[in-house]
């Protein structure tokens, strides 16, 4: 399942990249009883958010690379990057375009 857009799509904002992630989120970390749509795009994901954990981080990194084609390193994976989709969308749409140019 690898996610793409338009150039035009991409400049509109990342409303786009925002529901792809938290669809990610309930489908590769398996979030039962919860739907995309519970997400709000500033809920947090860890300790008092959504309560993910660490191997979650794991498992979504892994995810988000198969289905963008970036690479995450360690210096990208921080936890401030981590804190929502709002900050996962925003990480995921600068490794997009910097690994266009």
């Amino acid at each position: 399942m690898k996610y793409t857009r338009a150039p035009e799509e991409a400049r509109m904002g990342e409303s786009g990249t925002k529901g792809e992630i938290k669809n990610i989120i309930v489908e590769a970390l398996n979030l039962e009883g919860m739907t995309a749509d519970s997400i709000g795009d500033d809920d947090l994901l860890f300790d008092e958010g959504l309560g993910l954990d660490s191997v979650d981080a794991l498992e979504l990194v892994v995810s988000l690379e198969k289905a963008y084609g970036v690479k995450i390193e360690s210096d990208d994976a921080t936890r401030e990057s981590f804190k929502s989709v709002e900050t996962l969308a925003a990480l995921v749409d600068q490794l997009r375009d910097s690994s266009q140019t």
